[in-house]
């Protein structure tokens, strides 16, 4: 596979310093990057309206974008500049004078995205751009059209030169949503369509989980703190749990949803981003490359599992009808867009093993699901219990193992679990929760994941994105999952919406003398 020359921006992307430090609280302290156009295909489509235009708009609001600034929308759509200006203003809302002025200024072209035509005229709006906005010759290309266009889209701009980086060391960045691939051979498909367009210095694969505040600060509880990294290891740790909760059903997704699935849409890629972050190595350098790398080392430990094996590791259950906040839900079955017969999964828990130095023999327990009890995305470390418990059991009734919890959403924050003692005369214990909330230590404004994300690739800063090889590790992992459960006769458990999903996925610790921590 062969790309355009990586130019001095491109090689030193690896090398930088990440976004953990320039990431604020705050985006109005973040710094502005070059002067750009930020072209998106896919411009009429429902993740331009919800997550994009706002995301620019905030961006916008705290003085995050640069001077010389333009956004260029493309899809098949047949608007005009006015229709796809129009678009951007319902969906950003009221926003300030300068926000208007900025959209006024938003240009549109309509064509099919593998045509010619297309890509020409594109070329001319963006030269126009570079005379009137200042954008420099620097392009950021974000794809939120359906997977199957990404490497139409890449190829196209490539034949027209978009790929190639312009006079002066100006810069050309691909910005790619999930999902990428349905399998490995698909994933590995679609990397030889970018890279026979871009380099992969050029390529920006998002995953908006990364761009959580909590998911980042993983790094900052274990390598700021001389407290937490010394029991970060299988002698003090007795097993790891990963949770990703959903109390929504698949809404108007159900089409999508029924080609996915929840292990393509939730495990290969934002479980295994927040498993990598939580027990890989500590990096040699906190930056992209030194990240990036140890991410992709520990998914590498993680044991694949045998498609023969899959059954006593892995479950996977469908929703049928319940109540969700007091209210009736349907089945799954019964969803839009979803076949009567489907045994498509919409829950999976996992029982995965890292085999390295500092995780071996130690569990790592995943679950995802739509329809559970409530939303709630965590970390759990539960440590040893104690050698010898001093304190008769009826004393120590309800004493639960010390665990450490990272709530990512939607209460982000920390939890730590230990035991104390009851006040009365008797010497009773139970556990008690120290806890920190980010809303209330840091209050005010947080910046969105899609915000935080897209002011990265403005500034070059891969950090916080998936390189090629840690896509395919994912994948690897994932795949003797779906290769067992294409068989007819795979098991598919069932559980009623409102609870924490199927008996067999409890029975999947049971075994282990273990259970679900409850969010």
């Amino acid at each position: 596979m062969s790309g355009p020359p990586a130019t001095a921006d491109q090689l030193g992307a690896e090398h930088r310093h990440p976004g953990v430090a320039h990431h604020r609280h705050e985006l109005d302290r973040v710094s502005r990057p070059p002067g750009h156009a930020l072209v998106v295909f896919g411009a009429s489509g429902d993740l331009t309206a919800r997550k994009l235009l706002p995301a620019i708009a905030a961006l916008e609001e705290h003085g995050a974008l640069p001077e010389g600034f333009a956004v260029v929308g493309v899809a098949r759509t047949e608007w005009k500049d006015d229709d796809f200006r129009q678009a951007a203003a319902r969906a950003a809302g009221d926003h300030s004078p300068s926000w208007q002025k900025l959209v006024s200024t938003f240009r549109y072209v309509a064509g099919e995205y593998g045509h010619p035509d297309t890509f020409s005229e594109l070329e001319t709006v963006l030269g126009e751009l570079d005379r009137t906005a200042g954008t420099g010759g620097n392009r950021v290309y974000y794809l939120a059209t359906v997977p199957d266009l990404f490497g139409v889209v890449a190829q196209g701009l490539a034949d027209h030169g978009a790929n190639v980086p312009g006079p002066g060391g100006s810069f050309s960045r691909l910005v790619v949503e999930k999902p990428y691939g349905h399998d490995l051979q698909s994933a590995k498909e679609l990397d030889q369509a970018l890279h026979a367009a871009f380099d992969e210095s050029q390529i920006y694969r998002i995953d908006h989980y990364m761009g959580k505040e909590t998911v980042q600060n993983v790094l900052a509880l274990r390598f700021a703190n001389a407290i937490f990294e010394p029991v970060w290891n299988r002698r003090y740790v007795d097993s790891v749990q990963i949770t990703v909760a959903e109390d929504l059903g698949v809404e108007h997704r159900g089409g999508f949803y029924e080609k996915a699935g929840a292990l393509r849409d939730i495990v290969q890629n934002h479980v295994m981003q927040v498993l990598a972050l939580t027990l890989m190595e500590p990096p040699s350098a906190v930056d992209a490359q030194g990240i990036r790398d140890e991410k992709v080392k520990l998914l590498r430990a993680v044991m694949l599992p045998e498609v023969d094996a899959v059954a006593s590791m892995a479950v996977r259950g469908q929703y049928t009808a319940g109540t969700i906040g007091g209210q009736p839900v349907p089945g799954y079955r019964q969803e839009e867009g979803v076949d009567p017969q489907s045994d498509t999964e919409t829950y999976v828990a996992l029982k995965l093993a890292v085999d390295n130095w500092r995780w071996a023999g130690v569990p790592v327990y995943v679950r995802t699901g739509k329809r559970l009890e409530k939303r709630a995305t965590e970390v759990t470390l539960q440590f040893h219990r104690v050698p010898h418990l001093a304190f008769g059991a009826n004393l120590a009734r309800d004493l639960r193992p010390n665990s450490l919890l990272m709530r990512i959403q939607p209460d982000e924050g920390i939890s730590l679990i230990f035991g104390a003692k009851v006040p009365g005369e008797e010497f009773r214990l139970r556990s008690v929760g120290m806890d920190f909330s980010y809303t209330e230590a840091f209050p005010g404004v947080t910046a969105d994941a899609y915000e935080r994300l897209l002011h990265d690739v403005m500034i070059g800063d891969p950090t916080l994105f998936v390189r090629t090889d840690e896509v395919e590790r994912a994948w690897q992992i994932v795949d003797p999952l779906l290769e067992a459960w294409a068989e007819e006769d795979s098991p598919l458990s069932h559980y009623a919406a409102g609870t924490w999903g199927p008996h067999e996925a409890d029975l999947l610790l049971a075994r282990d003398l273990r259970q679900w921590r409850d969010p």
